[in-house]
């Protein structure tokens, strides 16, 4: 198992990677919050790790900026003892469990194997559109016995795509729906995003494809 755990206090890290590591599981470990949404953005894990108080971003908003990017991996916050309205935001942003500091090794054990165990019991919900399915889990595209795994822009575009079938979508509405409100991309980006994912259609042999219209937008259909 893979998970990643963000920690700014040097001693309190190496602890929990040497306990976690020593118990089998595989960890990558960063020390602020920009790091912990990079690598999160970049690698799949089974489960994450965030402590509360971190540089640059706070584990609270690694969480709901992950949430936002449709990032369902399971989280463990780390609070400061008797912060108790740290623990109410982080579980309506979408984490799984929080564990209070200071804690005993094993306690972190334990909570950890409880999250992995309901990420195993969990079972997505495959979105489908003619031929293709999009898992969320694995964010696979498939067609038949053919996929693809999409990168996070990719498949979160392709939901979109997938969830207003029927609707055309203007490039600002893509734009908003999967970069967000505060991104910094032009609808260039859209542009190019629309001809991966039809590289990726046709490279699974799907027989869906993405119909542009002329200043009117973007829509999934079967030919």
């Amino acid at each position: 198992m893979k998970l990643l755990y963000a920690e700014d206090e040097q001693a309190m890290a190496e602890a929990v990677v040497d306990i976690l590591e020593y118990h089998k599981y595989q960890v990558d470990a960063v020390s602020d919050g920009e790091a912990a949404l990079d690598y999160a953005r970049i690698s799949s894990y089974d489960g994450i790790i965030l402590d509360v108080m971190m540089p640059r971003m706070s584990g609270l908003e690694v969480l709901s900026q992950l949430r936002k990017e449709g990032c369902t991996t399971p989280v463990l916050l780390l609070t400061a003892k008797n912060e108790v309205e740290d623990r109410i935001e982080g579980l309506d942003l979408g984490a799984d469990d929080y564990l209070a500091k200071p804690f005993a090794m094993g306690e972190l054990l334990a909570r950890v194997r409880a999250m992995l165990r309901r990420r195993e019991e969990f079972r997505p919900d495959i979105k489908t559109f003619g031929d293709i399915s999009l898992n969320p889990y694995s964010y696979e595209l498939s067609c038949g016995d053919r996929a693809v795994v999409l990168p996070k822009l990719e498949y979160r575009m392709m939901e979109v795509l997938i969830l207003n079938r029927g609707i055309y979508l203007s490039g600002e509405d893509l734009l908003e729906k999967v970069w967000g409100y505060d991104s910094d991309a032009d609808i260039g980006s859209v542009w190019v995003y629309i001809s991966y994912l039809r590289k990726r259609l046709s490279g699974i042999g799907s027989s869906s494809v993405i119909r542009a219209k002329r200043n009117i937008g973007y829509r999934l259909e079967e030919q």
